[in-house]
This record gives structure tokens, sequence and C-alpha cells, in this order.
């Protein structure tokens, strides 16, 4: 005979065996590496002028093809109506919008041709209207839906001081040598400068060809806007001589080019830059971004408004705002600008009024989601208040989402990341402030919590520290730093002085000081950190790219509490870096008092190199063959001089790879793999110990 009491027994264990059962079953997995091939985000949106469309750009990742393929898509405003508008292994971008809405124009290329596309909205037709060797940018429709404006690379002929004899038939001759006059010759991401200058042509919207209209050894590589009449561009660009450019290389101006003789006028004389002209919907006013130059590292780009028949009158809309904006746009009724900005570690849409009134009006902007959590995000506006942003935090990455002035939050219209989510987890984000040591200012950072935390346990730190350094971390989806959580550390990021977001002021603070005290913020953010009771203090340890490689070897040369530290793409020596990278006029000019042989004392008291001879941490670089920002030089000199020294190092090269190394997904994996074997070898997660 069963008892009651035994039956009550057994389905109380019943219910606790099926409860325990599917707790488990719904607990998700931690993201692993080849997720990131799964990753979508959005961007490029443009509204309709009758404000009930939205064309964007929908950015995947191509397993088999190793790269981005972002293709135009098009939802209604209401979230209604979502397709495709491009497919294929075309890439697509810069959509624009015909001033009736009926049609929409834009820029897809594939395996080195690039075509300008045309899709006309009332029947869905759609096709190429002109096909180009070099990309078109900035494509800009004329008010009166007649012509397409664009800018595009023009190849020039290469110099020549000397001549080859004649080689005799079937002769295999070494290649022939290079000649060149020009400060820069090869820049990051391009390579090797093919001679040549990106100038502004306009087209018939119809298609047919295209008119250059300028010339001169100019690069007119910026946004374009139409006067009202459609009979004139306006532009910024530095069209100076080259020794100007070399004294001043910001010192842009803003000009007028008529359409119909090609004639430009300088419409600005202002020791700064000026650039983003934006005309106003009835034509009067003109808006753009500039600052005043000051000789700096950091310059916070202002809102400039003045009547467009005289620039001179201007008046500055942004000073209350103490905040770098960009992404310039008119609302349709011209009664206010909006703009993009960085607020806090978080990316922001405002708008200001003709009277210079700023308000906030959309947060959480996200950009791409592959790399490091840098903040970034595109948005556009419409009639009537409507607007379009790419949203998303540190969760997930950008969906498209709409709102309106005077409505409270937003409506997202995209859920191409549901899928991957509805099984994997992200590690939590969790923000926190704390007071650096150096002089008590509040510096923001970012904990990343391992999937499945608990706080009872001890966990590894990982410091992970931003480029630029004029550049800011944020409340952002970090694929590279999700990847660092799920393997098991509890990985800290930050804003120390030098970030961007903060104020012109927070920026400026490592002027002619970088690295510098920005040291002690980084490790008043590792002892916030370590106060919250989770962290082995025992295994510690430190990365970061670019401005964050700096940082990382002069953190090795300031410390050895660290384990193990990967130095990633490194400024190592300033006064060789200086007259290596592509951009010597800009570094030399704003980063320094002085030119490397008239101050070499100040090149080198803040290069990481002058103290190698301090570092005990092992210490691994990593660096693309073909980096041109932070040339492989500059980290081949740290790594030699560590192995001279007898510290535990190790160099690894990224064969084609730029600056970015992270620009092909498989390129972010194998960096990040990089990263954790190095940090394993070393006592992180899934390693054997090591050294001590």
């Amino acid at each position: 005979m069963i008892r009651p009491i035994a039956i009550l027994q057994a389905t109380f264990s019943l219910i606790l065996s099926l409860s325990l059962n599917l707790t488990l079953s719904a607990q998700k997995a931690p993201l692993e590496p080849l997720d990131a091939f799964q990753l979508t985000y959005v961007s490029d949106p443009v509204i309709s002028p009758d404000g009930q469309l939205v064309a964007f750009v929908k950015n995947s990742f191509d397993i088999m093809a190793d790269k981005r393929d972002p293709n135009l898509w098009l939802a209604r405003f209401d979230g209604s109506g979502l397709r495709a508008l491009a497919e294929g292994p075309e890439s697509d971008r810069n959509p624009v919008w015909s001033p009736d809405g009926q049609q929409l124009a834009w820029v897809s290329s594939y395996e080195g041709k690039h075509r300008l596309m045309m899709r006309w909205m009332d029947s869905g037709e759609q096709s190429a209207i002109g096909e180009f060797q070099h990309s078109p940018g900035n494509l800009s429709w004329s008010p009166d839906g007649e012509w397409l404006a664009f800018t595009q690379f023009v190849p020039e002929k290469a110099g020549k001081l000397f001549g080859m004899p004649e080689k005799p038939e079937g002769a295999k001759w070494a290649a022939a040598p290079t000649y060149t006059q020009e400060l820069v010759y090869r820049a990051d991401g391009a390579g090797e400068l093919e001679p040549g200058h990106t100038h502004i042509f306009v087209m018939p919207s119809g298609g047919g060809g295209a008119v250059q209209l300028t010339s001169g050894p100019f690069d007119h590589g910026g946004s374009l806007s139409w006067s009202k009449d459609s009979r004139h561009l306006y532009f910024s660009a530095n069209r100076r001589s080259e020794e100007e450019l070399m004294d001043n290389p910001q010192n842009s101006e803003i000009y007028r080019l008529s359409i119909v003789d090609s004639s430009v006028e300088q419409l600005t004389d202002h020791i700064g830059a000026d650039n983003q002209p934006a005309v106003s919907p009835d034509g009067k006013s003109l808006a753009w971004l500039g600052f005043d130059d000051k000789k700096k590292g950091y310059n916070q780009a202002e809102i400039y408004l003045a009547p467009i028949d005289n620039l001179n009158n201007k008046k500055v809309l942004t000073l209350s705002l103490d905040r770098s904006v960009g992404q310039l746009q008119w609302s349709p009724e011209g009664n206010y600008l909006w703009f993009q900005y960085d607020d806090q570690g978080e990316a922001k849409v405002g708008r200001a009024s003709l009277d210079g009134k700023v308000e906030e009006m959309a947060h959480d902007l996200g950009g791409d989601p592959i790399g490091r959590p840098y903040l970034g995000g595109d948005f556009a506006v419409g009639p009537g208040g409507r607007y379009a942003i790419t949203q998303g935090d540190a969760s997930r990455p950008p969906e498209l989402a709409v709102g309106q002035s005077g409505q409270r939050g937003v409506r997202q219209l995209t859920q191409f990341n549901k899928a991957l989510f509805l099984q994997k987890e992200p590690g939590k984000v969790e923000a926190f402030w704390t007071e650096s040591s150096h002089d008590g200012r509040r510096v923001q950072g970012w904990i990343i919590y391992p999937p499945n935390f608990d706080p009872a346990k001890k966990y590894p730190l990982l410091l992970e520290i931003h480029g630029g350094p004029y550049s800011a971390y944020g409340d952002v989806f970090s694929m590279e730093a999700q990847l660092y959580a799920s393997r098991g550390y509890v990985v800290v990021y930050t804003n120390p002085r030098g970030s961007t977001s903060y104020g012109e002021e927070f920026a400026d603070l490592i002027h002619h000081n970088y690295p510098g005290n920005d040291y002690d913020d980084l490790m008043s953010c590792v002892d916030a950190a370590i106060a919250k009771g989770f962290i082995d203090e025992n295994k510690l340890y430190v990365t970061g790219g670019s401005g964050g490689g700096v940082l990382s070897a002069w953190i090795v040369g300031k410390t050895d509490r660290f384990r193990a530290a990967v130095v990633a793409k490194p400024v190592i020596n300033w006064f060789s870096h200086a007259l290596t990278a592509d951009g010597p006029a800009y570094f030399t000019r704003n980063w320094f008092p002085a030119m490397p042989w008239e101050d070499p004392e100040h090149y080198y008291q803040h290069s990481p190199i002058s103290l190698v001879g301090n570092v005990k941490t092992p210490t691994m670089l990593l660096v693309g063959d073909e980096d041109y920002r932070t040339p492989l030089s500059e980290s081949e000199q740290f790594y030699r001089a560590l192995k001279l020294r007898g510290v535990e190092t190790a160099l690894v090269r990224f064969p084609d790879a730029p600056h970015g190394i992270a620009g092909r997904p498989s390129r972010m994996l194998a960096k990040v793999q990089a990263v954790m074997g190095w940090m394993e070898k070393y006592g992180g997660p899934g390693g054997s110990g090591g050294k001590p």
C-alpha cells in the first residue's frame, strides 16, 4: 500500500526535477567565435520626403568570403513592408531619395566595379544608370530633381624624373623604381597611393554621362549641398599649396561651385576647419561644422549658421553643449539643425534651434559590432519631426528604430539578430564611475561579466584600452570584448582622460602629455573593479590597440602587476612614428610642441621605448603587415628590445592587414584567439598556469 506522504514526496521530487531540467534547458549558451558571422547591424538610414519610408543598409557577414555584406533594404515608417531592395554579393551604400520621393539612388560595388543604381518607387523597377572605375561618394540630389552630384577619385599620370633604356625583347628586368614628391604617398587601408585627386561631378538623374566640375591638385572629397536654384554646389576643401597644407592640414574652407561654368568661389577665410556645408530648405542660410585651429590633437566641432550671401556673419549654435557634433542635417521645415554627438559614453542625436537652443532627441545609437566597443551610429531626419536611428546597446547590435519629436521613446522596426540571441546570451555589461588616483577626477568605465557569473567566485580581469586616443568606448555591443568574457574574463574597459564625450577640457588633459596621467585613470578603474570582491588579483591582464597599444606598452613599463600583456598596433617611438606614419603633418603639428629634431626629448619622454628597461611582464605584439597608421616598425622596435632584454615576448603579424585588423571577421577572430592564447599561457582561463 502506497502511503499519501510517499505520493506527495514523489510528486514534489518530480516537480523539482522537471523544474531543474527546464531551468537548465532554458539556460542560454555563451557566444562563440563563429557567432561573429551571424551578427547583423543596420546603417545609413534615409527617410523619404513624405516621411512614410525608410531606406537603410543591412550589414551581415559572409563566412565564405570573409567580408561584410551590406545590402539595401526598405521599411515603412510604421514598421510594415520590410524587404530587401538589393541582395547578392554587391556592396550597397549611400542611399539618397529624389526630392519628390519617387526615386531612390545608391552606390553598388562588386569586384572592383562601381555602379550608380536607381529604383523607381512606383513600378519597383531598378537598374544601373552609371558605371565607374572608381567609387562615387557623397551622392546629392539637386532640388529640381534633374541632377545627381557626387565625388570621385580621378587618377593622374605619375611624375617622372628619369627614364630607362629600352630593354631587349624577352628580357626580365627588375620592376622600375617609383618616384614621388608627395608628403603622403601611402595611406593606411589604401596602401601605395595612385597619383590623382578627388573631384566633384554631376550627371543627369535619368542617366547619361558625368561631367567633372573641379580640377587641380586639390581633393574635394567631402559632403555636397545644392543651392535652392540647383545651379550651384557648396563644398568644403583645403585648396592650398602643399607647403600650406603641411603647415595646417585641417585648414579647410567653404566654396561655391557653379555647375554651368565650373567657377569656384571661396566663401570663408577662417584659420581652422569649415566643413559639411548644408543649405537650408529655403535656400537663404548655410549651416556647417567647424572649429578654430589651436594646434591641438582634439578639436571640438561646433555648428555655424550664417546668411548664405555672407558667411562671415556667422553665429555658433552649440556653445552650450560642450560636445563635438557631427552628421549635420536640416529638418525639412528648416526650423532645426539635427546632429549626432557623444555624451558620457553614449551616442545621441540632438537638435539645435536657429537661436541656439539645444536638446537631446534620441540616445543609444550603435555602430559596427564586430570589433571593440567604440561609440558610433547613424540617424536621419524627416518631416514633422520624424527620425530614424541605428539603435543598440551592450547586449545587442544596432537595429533600425524610428521616433518622432514630441513622442516618448522609439519603435524598433527590425529584429535581424533575434535568432542568434534566442539561444546565445552575451555577458552582462555594467557601467561604473570611479575617481582617478591622480587628481580625483571622475572616470567612467564598464564591466562585462562572464556568462553565468557567480559573485562568490574569483575571476581573472582583462583590461581592454581604446585607441584614438581622442575617441570613446560606451554601452554598445562588442563581439571582441564579449568573446573575452565568454572565455571567463571579467572585462574592464574605460574612458580615461583624453577620451571624447566628456567635454573639451577633459579631452585636452592629454594635450602634449600622452601617455601621461591617463595611466592613473586606468589603474584606478582596475582598482575599482578589484574592490567589488570577485577579481583574482594574481590574474590581471591588459591589452589594447592603437592608442590602447601605446597605453598597454606604457603600463608594462610602469608596473609589473599584470601577469601578461598583448600590445596591439602600438606607437612605441614617437620620433620614428611621426616620420613614418601616414599623417606626418598632422601628428607633428597637433600632437607635439615642436618637430622631432627640434625637441627630441619630449618625443622620447612620452614613448613607451623610454620605459622598456623596466618591463618584466610577458608581452606579445600584434600588428598588420600593411599598417601605415602605426607602422610595423613600431611593433618590431618593442619586440626586439624585449628580446634583447630577455623578457618573454612574441610578435604576431597579420598578412595584408591595415591598421584596422578587424576589418575582416576572420582577422578579428584571429586577434581574439591570439590574445586569449597568450593570456592562457600565463594563467588565463583554459591555460595551464604559466608563470606567476
